[in-house]
């Protein structure tokens, strides 16, 4: 971490040097002296081509790769170069990218130009934006771009850190829209009047005229070092409370859980809902081919994939229902002499992904009672 710090403030520094010259300064440049020290100090040895290839060229899309990482000669990250008068924020850099990376199985992605760095996950169904990790100047933010950067480094990805805060992320991500919806002018009057209720020594006048001084920001760090320092499958502990920009609320980054509606008691399944599959909820439009299924088991999190014909790869292997799917994940923490009451699993309860028709994150049998409902209008 020390010598990746020291290598972002060299890049830093010497980008001052590359912008009073930059019309002499070519993509190769950036390359030599803004992008390659900061792979080297993340621990990949850019002269080991069983570990990085330079201008790999992989899938249909023809999008040239300007690095593949590789781990065990398989490709984990591909990062594409752009030179320093390039915008990034040209949509067609990262599309490109993340096609390729798609087409070779590569989950994780860097866009850059030596001085700002966007991390995408090219798993994830939907829009760019969509699949946009985290992005960072290394001139405004050293530490910034430390923590970011890190999650690149070889022993990151080998102990694929990166794929576990992304669950976090993707909740963190939905919650930081409402709360900036809860502070919008059409949700004001609703603010408001939770607030009176709390405060009743003012008015309402009063406090709508604060929130309207109020600047509002949420800040959700990733808390990249105390998921390093992690032991295994050891429950996380609470994080601190993070105070917002703002005299009237608090923010607090929260943990990764499904976000599901709170029901008194095990609702009853209906015989229709039984008879529904994976195939079913994509058909209405409640899951997409290629999202991420996310599983919290023994304070660890786990991916798989959804593929288009309602099969559930996880790690190396596909599985025709998601208890299958969910009972290699318990052989794969407790071994294959697990007991069969601890192996047997409700595939439908133990794995969770967006709605995406609703835009929460639910258990898949949420996703399937929601299918059903959505199918009884039409009878």
């Amino acid at each position: 971490m020390i010598e990746l710090r020291d290598t972002v403030r060299q890049c830093a520094e010497r980008l001052e040097t590359y912008r009073r010259d930059a019309k002499q300064v070519t993509k190769q440049y950036t390359k030599a002296g803004l992008i390659e020290p900061v792979i080297t100090s993340l621990g990949w040895d850019v002269l080991d081509p069983d570990e990085v290839q330079r201008g790999d060229r992989r899938g249909s899309s023809d999008s040239s790769v300007d690095y593949a990482l590789l781990l065990l000669r398989t490709p984990r990250l591909f990062i594409r170069a752009k030179g320093l008068d390039d915008d990034l924020d040209d949509p067609r850099w990262a599309a490109e990218l993340i096609t390729g990376a798609a087409e070779a199985g590569v989950e994780w992605v860097a866009l850059t130009d030596g001085a700002e760095w966007r991390v995408y996950n090219a798993r994830v169904a939907g829009p760019v934006e969509q699949k946009l990790f985290g992005t960072v100047r290394l001139e405004k933010d050293v530490e910034g771009a430390v923590e970011i950067l890190s999650l690149l480094s070889k022993a990151s990805i080998q102990d694929d850190r990166i794929s576990k805060l992304w669950p976090g992320f993707l909740v963190d991500r939905q919650v930081h829209a409402a709360l900036l919806d809860l502070f919008s002018e059409d949700q004001l009057p609703h603010l408001v009047a939770l607030l009176y209720r709390r405060l009743p020594r003012l008015s309402r006048e009063e406090i709508r005229l604060s929130l309207r001084r109020a600047r509002v920001t949420f800040d959700f760090p990733l808390a990249t070092a105390s998921l390093a320092a992690e032991p295994a499958r050891a429950e996380p502990s609470a994080p601190p409370v993070q105070e917002a920009d703002v005299r009237v609320v608090e923010a607090e980054p929260l943990p990764f859980r499904p976000v599901a509606q709170r029901r008194p008691g095990k609702q009853r399944v209906s015989s229709e809902e039984r008879k529904l599959r994976l195939t079913d909820m994509i058909g209405v439009g409640r899951l997409r081919p290629g999202c991420t299924l996310v599983a919290k088991y023994f304070g660890q999190h786990y991916q798989a994939e959804l593929l288009a014909d309602g099969s559930i790869r996880y790690g190396r292997r596909s599985f025709t229902s998601p208890s299958g799917a969910g009972e290699a994940v318990k052989i794969d923490v407790h071994g294959r002499d697990v007991a069969p009451s601890t192996k047997a699993t409700d595939g439908l309860d133990f794995w969770h992904t967006e709605d995406a028709r609703a835009g929460d994150f639910v258990s898949l049998k949420e996703i399937r009672r929601r299918t059903a409902s959505d199918l009884s209008r039409f009878d």
